[in-house]
Formats: C-alpha cells, sequence, structure tokens
C-alpha cells in the first residue's frame, strides 16, 4: 500500500527573524538639541546628520535588513524633553514583504513633554503581495507640547504594475494627552476584504493613504489653514479636530500624487508656522 507522504508545511516561524529596536531621547538647550539616551539594535540604527557647524535637526532611522518580513519585529521609542525640537524620518521607505502565515510587528511610541516639539515624518510603507503587518503607534503628550505625525501607506508599487490582492493588515494609532486617551483608531484589511477595496464605498480606485496627526496651539486656525491648503491636491483629503487633535486624512490614486500632496502640506506648515521641525525632512529629497 502506497503511503501518501506529506511534507510539513512552511511557516515563517522556522525562519530567521529580524529583532530590531532602538530609543531616542532629546532634550532642548541653547545650543539646540543634545542627545540624553540612545539605544540600537540591528538592524535598526540611528543616524544624526549635521550640516557644517550647526546642531543637527533631524533623526534618519535605517533598517539594514532592507525591508521587512513577516515574523520580524521593529519597535521604536522617541522622547523629546523640554524645548527639543527634532524631526524624527527614515532614510528610505519601508517594504512589508510577502510572509506565509506569521505578521511582522512595528511598535513606535512616541512621547512629547511640556514646550517639546517633535515631528515624526517617516517616509512611505510599501504592502507587497501577501504581506502581512501589524502596526501600532501610541503617542504620550502633555500640555505645552507640540507634534506632528505621518504615516502613509502604499498599496503595491504603481510603477512595477503591481497589486496587492491578499494580505493583513492592522494599523492602531492610540494619543493620550496628560495620561487621559483621547483618540484611538483602527485600520484593519484582511484577506476577504482586498478584493473589495475598489468598491466606493472603500478605496475604490486608490493606492495610497496617509494619515496625519496634529497638537498643538491655535488648533481651529491651523484647521482652517489645512483645509485651505488641501483643497487644490490632486487627491482625497477630508479634516477635522478630534480630542484636541487635529486629523486629516489623505487617499490617492498613484503614490507619486500622494507624495506631493505630503510635501505640499509640511511646506505650508513651515512657511505658515515655522521655523520648527515640522517641514519636508531632507532625507526626504537624497
Amino acid at each position: 500500500m502506497d503511503l501518501e507522504v506529506h511534507a510539513p508545511r512552511a511557516s515563517d516561524k522556522d525562519l530567521q527573524r529580524s529583532m530590531g529596536s532602538c530609543r531616542i531621547v532629546l532634550k532642548g538647550s541653547e545650543r539646540g538639541n543634545q542627545i540624553v539616551d540612545v539605544f540600537q539594535r540591528s538592524p535598526v540604527r540611528v543616524m544624526f546628520p549635521r550640516v557644517g557647524s550647526a546642531g543637527f535637526e533631524e533623526a534618519v532611522l535605517v533598517n539594514t535588513a532592507g525591508g521587512v518580513a513577516g515574523g520580524d519585529r521593529l519597535d521604536t521609542a522617541v522622547t523629546a524633553l523640554a524645548h527639543a525640537c527634532i524631526t524624527v524620518t527614515s532614510q528610505a521607505a519601508e517594504k512589508i514583504y510577502r510572509a506565509l502565515d506569521e505578521p511582522a510587528h512595528i511598535s513606535t511610541t512616541l512621547t512629547v513633554g511640556k514646550s517639546a516639539r517633535l515631528a515624526w515624518c517617516p517616509q512611505e510603507t510599501i504592502l507587497f503581495n501577501r504581506a502581512r503587518v501589524r502596526r501600532e503607534t501610541q503617542i504620550a503628550l502633555s500640555s505645552g507640547a507640540e507634534l506632528l505625525a505621518l504615516d502613509w501607506l502604499v498599496l503595491g508599487r504603481a510603477a512595477h504594475g503591481e497589486a496587492v490582492a491578499g494580505g493583513h493588515v492592522a494599523d492602531n494609532w492610540r494619543v493620550e494627552r496628560d495620561g487621559r486617551l483621547v483618540w484611538a483608531d483602527t485600520l484593519r484589511i484582511t484577506d476577504d476584504v482586498f478584493p473589495h477595496l475598489r468598491r466606493k464605498a472603500l478605496l475604490a480606485d486608490r493606492t495610497a493613504i496617509a494619515t496625519l496627526v496634529y497638537f498643538g496651539p491655535d488648533v481651529e486656525k491651523r484647521l482652517e489653514c489645512l483645509r485651505d491648503w488641501t483643497a487644490s491636491l490632486e487627491c482625497h483629503v477630508a479634516a477635522t479636530v478630534v480630542g484636541g487633535l487635529i486629523v486629516v486624512r489623505f487617499a490617492a490614486t498613484l503614490p507619486s500624487t500622494l507624495r506631493l500632496a505630503l510635501r505640499t502640506v509640511l511646506q505650508e506648515f513651515d512657511r505658515a508656522f515655522g521655523p520648527g521641525p515640522f517641514r519636508v525632512p531632507k532625507m526626504w529629497s537624497c
């Protein structure tokens, strides 16, 4: 009698995984930003580019693994103490590759103290077909702080004709002010949802989406400015105030259209309310 032999099912757990993390703690001084503490574990690296003899204005995160696969874990924690004024960005777009059965885990914790100003502006996250990822963004704000946090997601590389037909995305935001939860949000796209994303009630033909959160002074005035700046953009935009935060949503057909829209908003923000960290990161132009 012939015995049927079944090969063991491949799993991400059987493969070598990346477990990277970093911690950045900064404070302000008369000489600009000062590093209080930095920790980094491969494949995550932290760079502080300087121009001439001036102090640093940006922190740049680098994933030396070149992407994220199923079962990987990347943790980032940024703390801006009193009078810090810093932009944190990434060296390049983050790529989430196809997973076998395990999701990648990406967590970001941002803490902004009184009189500190922090801009969290990484470049886009590109989702490949059958990718699986769980992202958590936790933000703790103190009264008197100022924050602009931006995150954007691209479904496939349009220039390569790629489409995302399946996978799993869970993207969670939680924002606290003085220890009190003021906003929570979750985006969840599963295998059974991806085939329906082109419906008008969902994403229609848009493959690039972004969320921008702002906390600071004159929220109502800045909301009006944001609505004025986004009115002429070639993508869909909606902005509102929730729990003392400005929350802006972007959706575009092409990633290049979304990038241009985000650059425009950051340029206008810097022009109207600068100088400060709320501008287009220099790394976006490298």
